[in-house]
């Protein structure tokens, strides 16, 4: 990225407070980055986690398979899924609250016996899959924050303090040569001047 600036004292100035707020920005970044990078593999595990739960309860389950036709669907719904924002390392994210269900009556006698089961083992694999979908939602917010993050960081370390510092000298440079200029032709111009007089002694 190609800094602008002008040769001058007001674009030095501006530049020192750009690179400045940059410099004192860079830490914050960072430690955000390594936070939101811890983040991400706590969300990613914990996701994972409970994928592999549902996954084991739906195998442990697998026999149940053929009665499954003669389970009521209607039987269970879910009213609410509560969720609440949280600020991970910054950053807004979900996390599940709770999980309203809504069961409907039946009757116990003329359902087969294992039809109580069959709601706790529904409950379980539910919420189960709810706080799965909650949990990978929230490592893919982070992830996002995370790059995001971590672009800037590049951009600060890599691009723009870098082009700052360069300008800053290039000025300095420049302005140093200017100096440097003016004083040897304010001499030049001195000695021609005391010579001039030199010269107009002589002549009277």
């Amino acid at each position: 990225m190609a800094i602008k600036f002008q040769y001058n004292k007001t674009s030095l100035t501006n530049l020192g407070k750009q690179l400045k707020v940059r410099q004192n920005a860079l830490p914050t970044l960072k430690n955000k980055e390594s936070a939101l990078r811890l983040s991400v593999i706590s969300a990613k595990s914990e996701a994972k986690a409970q994928r592999e739960a549902l996954e084991a309860g739906l195998k442990e389950y697998e026999y149940l398979a053929a009665l499954w036709n003669e389970f009521d669907p209607g039987l269970i719904s879910i009213s609410d899924v509560q969720v609440r924002t949280v600020k991970i390392a910054g950053v807004k994210a979900p996390v599940l609250d709770g999980i309203d269900f809504e069961l409907n009556d039946f009757n116990a006698f003329a359902k087969p016996a294992w039809y109580a089961d069959g709601v706790q083992i529904l409950l379980k694999l539910s919420t189960l899959g709810i706080e799965s979908e909650i949990s990978e939602q929230r490592r893919q917010i982070l992830e996002f924050h995370r790059k995001k993050t971590t672009q800037k960081v590049n951009l600060y370390e890599k691009v723009q303090i870098p082009g700052y510092q360069e300008a800053i000298r290039k000025i300095k440079r420049y302005m140093e040569d200017e100096e440097n200029l003016s004083k040897a032709s304010s001499k030049i111009v001195k000695n021609r001047h005391a010579a001039q007089q030199e010269e107009e002694e002589e002549a009277l």
